[in-house]
């Protein structure tokens, strides 16, 4: 295996169709939850990543306890956002424990740093969750019904979730705003009138709103 740079957030050789994990999950439920149904190579020296997807994507974990702790996660999900080299997917543990510190992850990961978050209720949910992206990731072009469609954001289902949970938004708002504004930047810099045209006066006021929130 291709050996990580000293800072962690290079590119990793991921064989097709496996995931490299840092050896911090060996035997844990997320990990047990995807053995047996896509191939798992364990890694040490991953920091601060936890899951490469790929070559070049990555998945970014907060856990339950990481979120009640604090800010702690922030400064890993600052070291792969600054990287020129690597695609972060946060996925956070959305549970009764810590939902009332989802949105300030949700503010930080979306607004601030503009990368994809995708929450879970446990590491069962995840890990069924992170197989769909790697099996959208390795599909052929001509097989992936998200890639034929030519319509930026949709084609990236890890996007759209995250799109889905911006408030006032959801399943079925969320792939008629992507058509129009391709990206999170695009639709954070969207105006109340531009977002009224997509999804109506009470949704555009809502997500105008998000977007608007001091940082």
């Amino acid at each position: 295996m291709e050996s990580n740079p000293p800072d962690g957030t290079g590119p990793m050789h991921v064989p097709f169709g496996h995931i490299v994990a840092n050896e911090k999950w060996r035997g844990s439920q997320l990990a047990q939850g995807m053995q047996g149904k896509i191939k798992l190579v364990f890694e040490d020296g991953l920091t601060p990543v936890d899951f490469y997807l790929s070559s070049k994507s990555c998945i970014l974990y907060i856990t339950e306890a990481e979120l009640v702790a604090g800010n702690g996660y922030r400064k890993r999900l600052v070291r792969v956002r600054n990287s020129n080299k690597l695609q972060g997917i946060v996925v956070v543990e959305k549970t009764q424990m810590s939902e009332q510190y989802f949105p300030a992850v949700q503010k930080f990961t979306v607004l601030d740093l503009g990368m994809v978050l995708l929450p879970v209720a446990s590491q069962m949910e995840a890990s069924c969750l992170i197989i769909q992206l790697v099996q959208e990731q390795t599909r052929e072009p001509s097989k992936n019904p998200f890639l034929r469609k030519k319509r930026a954001l949709v084609s990236e289902p890890a996007l759209l979730r995250s799109v889905q949970q911006i408030p006032g938004v959801g399943k079925v708002k969320a792939p008629l705003l992507l058509q129009r504004f391709p990206s999170i930047q695009q639709l954070s810099n969207a105006s109340l009138r531009e977002l009224e045209a997509v999804v109506g006066p009470a949704a555009a006021q809502r997500i105008h709103a998000f977007f608007s929130q001091p940082r």
